[in-house]
């Protein structure tokens, strides 16, 4: 079993794993000679929400080998506060070294204990090269435990909406957490998404407008694209609002993907979850996807 790559987007790395870092303790990336797939799953995980997410090697690597007898696949499960920590001292914020002329990712054993080592070559403010070296211990997953890991199945959604900025959702959202432990999200075909909490003490709705609603892959498809057929689900009312109930707490965790998301799709299946896509780079040629999966909270008075 080997790995090895040049990590040529540190920047771009680093934001994907904070967006994912604070959702639970370990999570699982899987490498394949094409994508890097990180998956957060609700076993540990409070609220439920899950992340099932695809980045083209392209759009990270360079000098990328990978071999296993599991068809050149290769599954950790490790902790992303310390993968993140790694990445961070990659960083030219790090203020070890003014910037990073390289930085390296292998995979490595270090006192009989496997890890992923990051090696970061560069030159301090003063001019001196430096080389520093990381270490983020990992557990192999074996193929029968990789196998246990499935995607959540989910019905058609009932309407597909791009959000406005998430920075501006999470500044609106921050200030309704102090009221309600639950929100309501809805959204209709004739571009309106409606945030809000509804309690005893308080009712209170955010709306948008000209929000687009864009046509998305049918089966078959990868999940997230962009379809060019029409959706065969013309006969709707564009002005029905369909409407799911989520954990606040779940949906400002989500939040944090601002710090990657260029643009992010919502996806509402009501009485189930709601799925959003956030795409790292211009949808087009995004250079991957993240996936959240937020469960639905059933309640008779939530709408």
């Amino acid at each position: 079993m080997r790995f090895r790559a040049t990590i040529d987007n540190v920047p771009t790395f680093y934001r994907i794993v904070q967006a994912i870092e604070k959702l639970q303790k370990k999570c699982v990336i899987k490498f394949n000679e094409t994508e890097m797939t990180i998956i957060c799953n609700n076993e540990a995980n409070e609220g439920g929400i899950q992340v099932w997410s695809s980045i083209k090697v392209p759009s990270l690597f360079t000098s990328y080998r990978i071999q296993s007898n599991a068809n050149n696949e290769i599954t950790l499960l490790l902790s992303p506060e310390a993968l993140l920590a790694a990445l961070r001292s990659a960083s030219s914020s790090s203020g070890a070294t003014s910037a990073a002329e390289e930085v390296t990712m292998k995979l490595a054993k270090k006192n009989d204990v496997a890890v992923l080592n990051f090696e970061v070559s560069g030159m301090t403010r003063v001019g001196h090269r430096v080389r520093v070296s990381h270490d983020v211990r990992i557990e192999v997953m074996k193929p029968v435990d990789v196998a246990r890991l499935t995607e959540p199945r989910c019905p058609e959604p009932d309407i597909h909406i791009v959000l406005p900025p998430l920075q501006k959702l999470r500044t609106i959202v921050e200030r309704m957490r102090p009221l309600s432990d639950d929100l309501v999200v809805r959204a209709n075909g004739a571009g309106r998404l409606v945030l809000g909490i509804n309690t005893e003490s308080v009712t209170l709705d955010t709306t948008w407008t000209n929000c687009a609603n864009p046509k998305m892959a049918r089966e078959g498809a990868t999940q997230g694209s962009v379809a060019d057929d029409d959706d065969p689900r013309e006969d709707k009312d564009p002005e029905e609002l369909s409407s799911v109930l989520i954990s606040i707490r779940s949906f400002l965790k989500f939040l944090n993907s601002h710090v990657v998301s260029t643009t992010t799709m919502a996806c509402i299946c009501e009485k189930h979850c709601m799925i959003l896509y956030v795409y790292i780079g211009d949808v087009a040629d995004a250079g991957g996807v993240l996936t959240f999966y937020i469960p639905t909270i059933i309640s008779d008075d939530a709408f």
